[in-house]
């Protein structure tokens, strides 16, 4: 392994679930626009390679759900459905081309949504620390 890989693996294992999680919504946003751009290239082997690696991400994104928590069963719902709607836009390329920014911004609303969630959770930690100790 090269020394930028072993600090990438490094970096993303020092990583907090919280930090995890946004940097899987980033790669799956980053590859929805690479996959748009790719389709206007007509790099067809790209596109499908960029929804491939979403649909993974979204997948994990399901695995990794506390179905304990109520939440977790609409979150299941949602990723489904992206799933659903990215193999529709891989077999209508151009016809569905357009669902590729609405995906997008799916993805992008439920990152703002667990970047606010884990800045309140953080900020709570940090009160109750702080109780503690004074």
């Amino acid at each position: 392994m090269n020394g930028y890989n072993h600090y990438k693996e490094r970096s993303i294992y020092s990583m907090s679930g919280a930090e995890q999680l946004l940097l899987l919504f980033d790669e799956s946003i980053r590859r929805l626009t690479r996959a748009e751009e790719s389709l206007k290239e007509k790099n067809y082997e790209d596109f499908e390679d960029c929804l491939l690696r979403v649909s993974r991400i979204v997948r994990y994104l399901i695995d990794i759900l506390d179905l304990e928590q109520p939440i977790s069963w609409d979150l299941r719902r949602i990723y489904e459905f992206l799933i659903f709607d990215l193999s529709r836009v891989k077999a209508g390329r151009y016809r569905r081309q357009d669902e590729i920014g609405r995906i997008r911004h799916i993805l992008s609303e439920l990152r703002e949504g667990f970047e606010g969630a884990s800045h309140k959770v953080n900020d709570m930690h940090m009160a109750k620390v702080g109780e503690l100790r004074g």
